[in-house]
């Protein structure tokens, strides 16, 4: 790779390193929300940056809701569509529907260890996740061996604003930079091209 090719690879790498954190601005009031962490490398192609999603836990916020649940550890949440399609998620804002599931505000269930979760009318959901009816336990929600679960609370987004900024102006700074080293590199080839054209 030449100079100019090393440059536009790290233009490149300054502009996914922008998508990174303007992307973890945007979630910043999302419920649950892992900030994804930019990683720089070096490789015969020039300088790549890939997302990496944090493991870091996001502060827990009391909401005194039954139903709003927040993951103490890794994991998540699974979620069923009406399409039947399953997707992770640690956003545990879940209202308890008419047929006793749970959802989420996107009308997605809330699944199980036996398929979608249902709640009884009085029924409270411990640190394990067993949903506790009577007595006695109807159902649990899967957990990571290490994890807790925490019922009234949902986790707040593992995002802090100023760094996000700051990480967006460093980006916007690199790619001006790698910009210049492109046009001066340029700057000379056409210089040197039009001193060969004058000798000739």
């Amino acid at each position: 790779m030449d100079g100019i090719d090393w440059a536009a690879s790290a233009m490149g790498a300054a502009q996914r390193r922008l998508e990174i954190a303007t992307g973890n601005l945007a979630n910043v009031s999302t419920t649950g929300f892992a900030r994804i962490v930019a990683r720089g490398a070096l490789t015969a192609n020039g300088v790549r940056i890939d997302g990496v999603r944090s493991n870091g836990q996001g502060p827990l916020q009391r909401t005194g809701r039954d139903f709003d649940l927040a993951l103490v550890g890794n994991g998540a949440f699974h979620v069923r569509d009406a399409a039947g399609r399953v997707s992770a998620t640690r956003n545990g804002a879940f209202v308890r529907d008419n047929r006793g599931r749970l959802c989420d505000d996107a009308g997605r269930v809330l699944l199980g260890a036996h398929g979608p979760l249902k709640v009884p009318e009085g029924a409270t959901i411990d640190e394990r996740g067993a949903v506790m009816a009577g007595g006695r336990c109807v159902d649990r929600i899967p957990l990571e061996p290490s994890a807790q679960l925490r019922a009234g609370y949902l986790e707040a987004p593992s995002v802090n604003a100023i760094d996000e900024m700051i990480d967006v102006i460093g980006a916007q700074r690199a790619f001006e930079s790698a910009e210049k080293v492109v046009a001066a590199i340029d700057g000379d080839r056409q210089k040197a091209s039009n001193d060969v054209a004058r000798v000739k």
